[in-house]
């Protein structure tokens, strides 16, 4: 799908991104720049972003990588040879006119390519110039291979999930890759608004290990405070630092959400006798959490969620009911918030997937194309780049 026809649009609009990046944190960092309108120009290998050759649960509609598909639209792809001369004239050609360059690459592989910030700035004083690693661009674990599972099991957040006497729990989801995106977007973006003073570029490195360290801001600053580790819960509450009655509880046809309320109050709604006292006024109970939520969970038990919804919205608890991906995208504020969208892909045709999550009143952006096609967009990108 050819983009010379199409205006992009978003506050981002006239910004140029030189995209070496491959896997989720630096994809998805570069996607979000394009849904807010940058001009994404995605470099790739001759075979192709490595992404392209992994997909979730091995899912290849009409040959295309779903999780490729997931991280790369908005973008226009061009294939090059980094080592190859003619190729790197097109690269140097591009991050000449660019604003921002992303890559995350092994620290070094940019350097040796010649292509690192020191020659980079030489050709372009503006570059805004970020690079993303797995642990940082120096120290110990330099020559470690930088992975989201290793982030998170390095920075302890494992150890923090799951349930007492058992295994540490990473989460489903790629915390430290897409926590790294968010991370990189910020800091270009600002380093921009830097440039818009001094009229100079700069160099920015972020990584997983800290990434998802910060991230982890209050639960490390209360383990300093105390001198040891929290202790997880028997009965799975989902937070070690966290008491009762906050969780998830079983219903007789599915579960339901308490968050953070007086455990006395909540027993008095739901008729739970034992527990209707002052001695439980609080809303974080650690001393006995664990036999309160047993103790509550019995009682949910007896009814369904949505009636349990009905009894405790109307008396004002934070509390909600925990869908699957099937009952979220059809939850009203999910449709309402328009957060499932379905776009045009070259190959696969329609394809459904998540919304940009932030609204703009003045400068509205907007999804205009799929992840590209390998090379798809190089004639277009040689012609308006290259002399």
């Amino acid at each position: 799908m050819s983009t010379e026809n199409i205006e992009t649009v978003g506050p981002l609009k006239g910004l140029i991104v030189a995209d070496f990046t491959q896997l989720a944190q630096g994809p998805w960092a570069t996607q979000m720049l394009g849904d807010m309108g940058a001009d994404i120009i995605k470099i790739e290998p001759k075979k192709g972003d490595w992404m392209r050759h992994y997909a979730y649960d091995n899912m290849y509609p009409e040959g295309e990588s779903i999780s490729f598909v997931s991280f790369n639209r908005n973008k226009r792809s061009i294939a090059l040879n980094l080592k190859d001369t003619e190729d790197k004239k097109v690269v140097l050609d591009i991050i000449r006119k660019a604003d921002i360059l992303v890559e995350n690459f092994r620290p070094g592989v940019m350097e040796r390519l010649g292509l690192g910030y020191e020659d980079m700035k030489k050709i372009n004083r503006g570059l805004v110039y970020c690079s993303s690693s797995g642990y940082g661009a120096t120290g110990p674990y330099l020559h470690r291979p930088g992975q989201d599972l290793l982030a998170q099991s390095i920075s302890g957040t494992a150890a923090l999930n799951g349930v007492k006497g058992q295994m540490p729990v990473v989460t489903a989801v790629g915390q430290a890759d897409l926590l790294t995106s968010l991370f990189i977007n910020q800091s270009v973006l600002a380093a921009i608004y830097s440039r818009e003073k001094t009229g100079k570029g700069q160099k920015i490195e972020a990584n997983l290990l800290n990434s998802v360290v910060g991230f982890h801001i209050q639960e490390v600053t209360a383990f300093l405070h105390r001198g040891s580790n929290p202790e997880k819960s028997e009965s799975g509450i989902p937070n070690p630092w966290v008491g009762a009655p906050y969780g998830l509880y079983n219903t007789n046809d599915g579960y339901i959400a308490i968050g953070m309320n007086s455990v006395q109050r909540l027993a008095q709604i739901i008729g739970l006798k034992k527990y209707d006292s002052e001695e439980f006024a609080s809303n974080n109970v650690i001393e006995s959490r664990d036999e309160i939520r047993f103790d509550f969970d019995a009682v949910f038990k007896t009814r369904s969620t949505e009636d349990w919804l009905n009894i405790l919205l109307e008396e004002d608890i934070w509390c909600s009911q925990v869908n699957t991906f099937d009952e979220m995208v059809e939850d009203p504020q999910i449709k309402h918030n328009e957060m499932i969208i379905e776009i045009e892909h070259p190959t696969i045709g329609k394809v459904k997937t998540t919304g940009f999550p932030v609204w703009f009143s003045d400068t509205p952006q907007k999804i205009y194309k799929a992840a590209p096609l390998l090379n798809e967009d190089a004639d277009e990108i040689r012609k308006e780049f290259c002399d």
